[in-house]
């Protein structure tokens, strides 16, 4: 491995214009392609194998042309103080607006009269206009929400209060700034890591480009492969993350050789067959972790896992190729001004300088002075913010959890003031009567079950299909619809089913949105445990290949499971329990998003991952050279502390720039990403793994002697690599000179 990366790395460099402008290339054609293709379908959102998306497929058979999973609307009118929503003024403008939302827009399937459809509350105080669309939210044109609005706004020149709630309002978050607030910071932390604007460039274009080329052709397969709008969101996250971690990496590889005096054609293919070779198997990790979540069995996550790990692909392919292509460009400019200036003067430049013991080395022998303390401290620091986990409530958020002044918050509230809290999430119970002999009694039975139901505030009457077997009822909790309790209602009406069916030979299904919520989570719940399994299985066996030892990597994946679990108790003490909720603008605590534990173990790991290889890399590249265990970890620290550091910083800053969403799921996944990082970059990797190393010694390199011969060597630390180059490297360099295509020649 690493003597081919080395000799693509010389090559990259040698042939640079051709290298780059094969990247060009297929930037310009993935942009074509992103250009000229259809629109995306945005494929409805479904769950296969749970009772409510079994509910939904009935109903779409039953009651063709309804769009059960369609968007809907809520306008909620309240009157002024001392009226009534049934005074003829009031009343008109109700009315009128009915008229205008009816012929508003194509994608209007129906909109509900408040006064025929009971949607005036019992005080008259309070109405609401149900508006269903035939589209998913997602698919909804601008100009349909836009008359929504517009509808609003005329009925409340009328002087009352109105405000609208419903998932018709929702849009994909605008990210474009957050985005921008993150680079803007990599580039500085890259600046001050490196000393050199360009060395500084080369990261944050290498990662742009990258994005684009992933991006653009998930924009450009959407249409054949059935990707969604929402595909490219966690690949745009993920490939920007790890593009400037891989270039980083290499880049700080390059100036390293080119200090301890390598030509840089040399460097270049040293940095690359060295820290390039970190850089595949850290990104196969990433992979691993990001493909795993189709164990999940829930399309969309599926598709958007693949989308990322694609763009992981590309991230290292450009790493490897492009970056030295582009250093070979860059010339003596990737080294900081200080250096170029003592080179001129005949100094060392950066090889006196790396005499010296950095932050790095300190924080390495001080761990190693004290490594039982530090390792207490650690553990115990990280055993106490994961205490909160254990109360960990999983949920989907709603409009509850918005921002006091949003309008869908607004509508909330009156909805709950008007009508009780469960009517903001209404249950929909599909009774499926066609093996019945009397599917009307059966659906009349159904519905005195259901109204039975501890918790239930109301059923509504039975709505019937053409061919009168099957029936829709919506059911309103008396409790909101994120709530424990309402969990509770939807299985205790779930539970009475078996016996119904047993009566009558009616099958009773629970749906809706707030039940599709419910599934989800117990669904991603379920899923937990297996798919941790496997991506911390398979990573284990990556890294048991990469470093030829058992203990490293199975620290490696404790310490992982450490950090996460200590994130997920940082996210429920602030979003659930409401710790510092001011600070983070959180000002509806609640359950935590039922995505969130797979999606932080699936993006954290691979991360996590990247600065596990990539530091204790150095450190066996090290001990296999000679060194003492001890003086290995310290060397590993003096070459990759500071990069470490920086692409931490960088990540934190990326996820941290998310937290000021107004949208409380982006929130918390910036929040819970960020927070995780730390966790694991400088509390684990930078902590924990030297300190538990210090107290292993040789035992952490140990592997038993048939387990070694049976691992592919795959020679990750260039040991094989400084084998080949120690005693004719310059009798090489200067047949490669002559004969440029011999790198790939001879493997």
């Amino acid at each position: 491995m690493a003597t081919f990366l080395y000799k693509l790395g010389r090559f990259a460099f040698r042939r640079r214009r051709f290298v780059a402008l094969i990247w060009v290339a297929l930037l310009a054609v993935a942009g074509v392609g992103a250009a000229t293709a259809s629109p995306p379908s945005n494929d409805s959102f479904s769950i296969p194998g749970t009772e409510a998306q079994k509910a939904f497929d009935v109903l779409e058979q039953r009651f063709p042309g309804g769009n059960a999973q369609g968007a809907t609307a809520r306008v909620v009118f309240r009157a002024p103080a001392g009226e009534k929503m049934t005074d003829a003024a009031n009343k008109a403008t109700v009315q009128k607006t009915v008229r205008e939302l009816q012929s508003g827009s194509d994608e209007v399937a129906s909109v509900a009269d408040p006064y025929k459809a009971g949607g005036v509350s019992k005080d008259k105080t309070t109405a609401y206009v149900l508006t269903s669309y035939k589209v998913s939210a997602m698919e909804l044109e601008d100009k349909t929400r836009d008359a929504l609005k517009e509808a609003g706004e005329d009925a409340r020149a009328s002087g009352l209060t109105v405000e609208i709630g419903g998932d018709a309002l929702e849009q994909m978050p605008e990210t474009g700034a957050t985005e921008i607030i993150g680079i803007a910071i990599s580039a500085v932390v890259l600046l001050i890591t490196f000393g050199s604007l360009v060395a500084a460039g080369l990261p944050l274009l290498t990662a742009i480009i990258g994005v684009g080329i992933g991006i653009s052709g998930i924009t450009a397969l959407a249409t054949t492969l059935g990707l969604s709008s929402t595909t490219s969101t966690l690949a745009m996250m993920i490939g920007l993350a790890v593009g400037i971690d891989y270039a980083l990496f290499i880049v700080s590889r390059y100036r390293a050789e080119l200090a301890e005096g390598q030509e840089r054609e040399e460097a270049a293919g040293r940095a690359v067959g060295t820290a390039g070779s970190a850089v595949v198997f850290a990104g196969l990790t990433v992979v691993i972790a990001l493909a795993g979540l189709a164990v999940v069995n829930i399309p969309m996550l599926s598709k958007m896992g693949f989308a990322a790990a694609g763009t992981v692909v590309i991230a290292v392919l450009i790493a490897i190729s492009l970056i030295p292509a582009l250093l070979g460009f860059a010339g003596n400019k990737v080294l900081s001004r200080k250096v170029r200036k003592a080179a001129k003067k005949g100094a060392e430049g950066e090889a006196a300088g790396e005499e010296k013991p950095n932050a790095g080395t300190r924080w390495a022998r001080f761990v190693l002075r004290r490594p039982v303390t530090v390792l207490l401290v650690g553990v115990l620091g990280l055993g106490a913010a994961a205490l909160p986990a254990a109360s960990l409530e999983l949920g989907l958020p709603d409009d509850g959890s918005q921002p006091t002044d949003t309008t869908k918050r607004k509508a909330y509230d009156l909805m709950s003031d008007g009508f009780g809290p469960g009517s903001n999430g209404p249950l929909m119970v599909v009774v499926d009567a066609k093996g019945s002999d009397d599917p009307k009694g059966a659906v009349e039975q159904a519905r005195q079950t259901i109204h039975d139901v501890d918790g239930v505030a109301s059923v509504s009457p039975a709505r019937f299909n053409k061919g009168n077997d099957t029936a829709m009822l919506t059911v309103i909790s008396k409790y909101k619809p994120s709530s424990v309790d309402t969990e509770d209602v939807v299985h205790h009406i779930r539970d009475e089913a078996a016996s119904l069916k047993s009566g009558t030979g009616a099958e009773m299904l629970v749906t809706g949105q707030t039940a599709m919520n419910i599934d989800i989570s117990q669904k991603l719940n379920d899923a937990l445990l297996p798919y941790l399994g496997l991506v911390v299985g398979l990573a284990f066996l990556l890294l048991m290949v990469v470093f030829r030892s058992l203990l490293v990597p199975l620290k490696a994946a404790l310490g992982f499971l450490l950090s996460v679990v200590a994130a997920l108790g940082a996210v429920v003490a602030v979003f659930q329990w409401g710790w510092g909720g001011s600070l983070f603008n959180v000002e509806e605590p609640g359950p935590i998003m039922s995505m969130m534990p797979i999606f932080m173990i699936g993006v954290v790991f691979g991360l996590a991952m990247d600065y596990e290889v990539f530091l204790v890399t150095r450190m066996r590249e090290a001990y296999v050279h000679g060194e003492r265990p001890g003086q290995a970890v310290v060397t590993g620290f003096k070459h990759g502390a500071r990069v470490v550091t920086a692409a931490a910083v960088i990540m934190m800053s990326v996820f941290a720039g998310f937290i000021g969403s107004s949208e409380s799921m982006v929130k918390m996944i910036g929040f819970g990403l960020a927070i995780a990082v730390f966790f694991d970059a400088f509390i684990v990797r930078m902590t924990i793994v030297p300190a538990v190393l210090a107290l292993l010694g040789k035992a952490a390199w140990w592997l038993p002697r048939w387990l070694d011969k049976a691992l592919p060597n795959v020679d990750v630390e260039g040991e094989g690599l400084r084998k080949q180059l120690a005693p004719d490297s310059a009798v090489r360099v200067e047949r490669d000179e002559r004969d440029p295509d011999a790198d790939l020649t001879r493997v």
